[in-house]
């Protein structure tokens, strides 16, 4: 069954701002490191950003670092990707995934055989 949810995409102009949501429905998100990726028209799977568990500790890739912010509200097991000063390049569908253990640095290594649907953004130049 599904485990996790994506929303909150759409289509902005370069400089916009989006909040993606990443929901859990049969798991705890709060016992979990979450993590976003896109594919992109370059990239297949490129990872984005990832929260910890332990500590809410953060990890973000270069090319979003100071304009994403990943933060999580456990009350509603919702992990959210704040995306502000978009470009055309972060144009892509966007993915959540999660790990039990290990660390924010993990994703960048580690296969997952469950995917979401995604949710689609678009950023026009």
């Amino acid at each position: 069954q599904v485990q996790l949810e994506e929303s909150g995409g759409g289509m902005v102009q370069t400089g916009g701002s989006l909040r993606l949501s990443c929901s859990g429905t049969e798991i705890t998100l709060s016992s979990y490191n979450v993590a976003w990726f896109r594919r992109t028209p370059e990239k297949e799977r490129e990872f984005v950003a990832a929260i910890s568990w332990y500590d809410n500790s953060t990890y973000y890739n270069d090319p979003v670092k100071g304009r994403f912010s990943i933060s999580r509200d456990n009350a509603k097991n919702t992990v959210f990707l704040q995306m502000n000063n978009l470009k055309p390049e972060d144009t892509g569908v966007y993915y959540c995934n999660k790990l039990r253990g290990g660390s924010v640095y993990s994703f960048r290594t580690v296969g997952f055989s469950r995917w979401g649907q995604g949710t689609p953004v678009t950023v026009s130049s």
